[in-house]
């Protein structure tokens, strides 16, 4: 079973037992945490359920493994003849998950 999931404004596909690098997350290490903007669920057996654009009672949970930084990215601003430079760093934090559990809720497959 495998789910589509968005946060931080980016998609990623998991499945239980991924590790996974997204945006910073307010949450501790070692703490759990629900991700319910799932964009679909692809189950072992059956079709899969595609949301509109979210499914419906669908939840991945996941416990927080570390808060990291991403390497420096230099910003230089430059003019020529200007006299003009500005230089400037900066780091991304993102937060390390790993993938526990993709829960499904009542899916009524009929209607919208």
């Amino acid at each position: 079973m495998y789910a589509v999931i968005e946060t931080g404004g980016k998609q990623y596909r998991v499945q239980p037992g991924d590790t996974l690098l997204v945006e910073r997350l307010e949450a501790p290490v070692g703490s759990q945490v629900e991700l319910d903007r799932v964009l679909m669920v692809a189950p072992d057996s059956g079709p899969p359920l595609v949301g509109r654009p979210l499914v419906a009672g669908a939840r991945v949970r996941a416990r927080v493994v570390a808060q990291e930084k991403g390497r420096k990215v230099i910003v230089f601003k430059f003019k020529a003849k200007t006299r003009y430079r500005r230089k400037q760093g900066h780091r991304q934090r993102y937060t390390r998950l790993a993938i526990e559990e993709i829960q499904v809720g009542e899916v009524n497959q009929n209607g919208p």
